[in-house]
């Protein structure tokens, strides 16, 4: 669900000093996303929305989640942003956070 090795080259990019913002910056611009994700009832943002979602979610690591937007904005793309399963996505930056979370632990003592 999370890519670890990733967010080890993410850390060791920005500085161990930074890391801890720059986590809480992407958390803040992935729940604005998540926010207008969920309320475009007319799915016409749906694309832009899980193309933005998908980088975020491949910078901070959460591959689970970059796969299902991935999947996603092919989706809408090919003008089937119905099939979109909105709570699926929720859900999965529910428990990519949650694991990344509890791991953000182990990753501090590397």
């Amino acid at each position: 669900m999370i890519d670890w090795p990733r967010v080890r080259q993410l850390r060791n990019e920005v500085g161990t000093s930074e890391f801890d913002e720059v986590v809480a910056i992407f958390l803040d611009e992935v729940q604005e996303a998540l926010s207008r994700f969920s309320a475009d009832t007319n799915r016409e943002g749906f694309e832009q929305n899980l193309h933005f979602l998908k980088g975020a979610a491949l910078s901070l690591g959460f591959k689970s989640l970059a796969k299902l937007c991935q999947d996603g904005e092919r989706q809408s793309a090919q003008g089937q942003s119905q099939m979109v399963d909105v709570p699926q996505v929720f859900e999965v930056f529910e428990s990519s956070c949650a694991e990344f979370k509890s791991g953000l632990g182990k990753l501090k003592r590397l």
